[in-house]
């Protein structure tokens, strides 16, 4: 299992072909509601090709030396967005699967506050990996070996701004 280095360019390159990808399935969605921190900069582009508004679920797993510590889910209480309420037809927006189990529990999540009224989500990712344990609607590559990906805007995990 090496690592995989994705570059800015290699990173928007994903996401534009994530968009073809969903663009071409013909499915009609609401509202996108991306995961924070990974699925920001994806949910943020697609928000604007599609011109659908954005929501964001905040949530946490990763921690420890490099951020690589898979640890406890934590999600949010709350989403954060400009419309009155959550469409009923949601794309769900993540950077990658991993293990899964933040895809399996974010839409768990989402059954569990009626409140929401969602009817229908579909997943939307850049990377699959395959020891993963759920499988999103949409990815652009699957990933048989499991790499850990490094992407971009990790280098400011390591950074302060002192360090500019």
């Amino acid at each position: 299992m090496s690592d995989l280095y994705v570059s800015w360019a290699d990173y928007h390159s994903q996401i534009e072909k994530l968009a073809v990808q969903i663009d071409q399935s013909e499915w009609e969605f609401d509202q996108i509601l991306c995961l924070a921190r990974g699925g920001l900069r994806v949910g943020d582009v697609l928000s604007r090709l599609f011109d659908k508004p954005l929501a964001i679920l905040s949530t946490s797993s990763y921690g420890g030396t490099d951020f690589q510590e898979r640890g406890k889910l934590t999600i949010a209480s709350n989403i954060t967005m400009t419309t009155k309420t959550l469409g009923s037809r949601i794309l769900l927006v993540d950077d990658l699967v991993d293990s899964g189990v933040t895809l399996a529990n974010i839409l768990e999540w989402l059954k569990q506050h009626t409140e929401f009224k969602v009817s229908e989500v579909r997943s939307a990712v850049l990377w699959f990996k395959a020891c993963s344990v759920a499988k999103p609607d949409y990815y652009v590559d699957f990933l048989e070996d499991n790499p850990w990906i490094h992407q971009p805007f990790e280098k400011y995990e390591k950074l302060k701004p002192k360090d500019l």
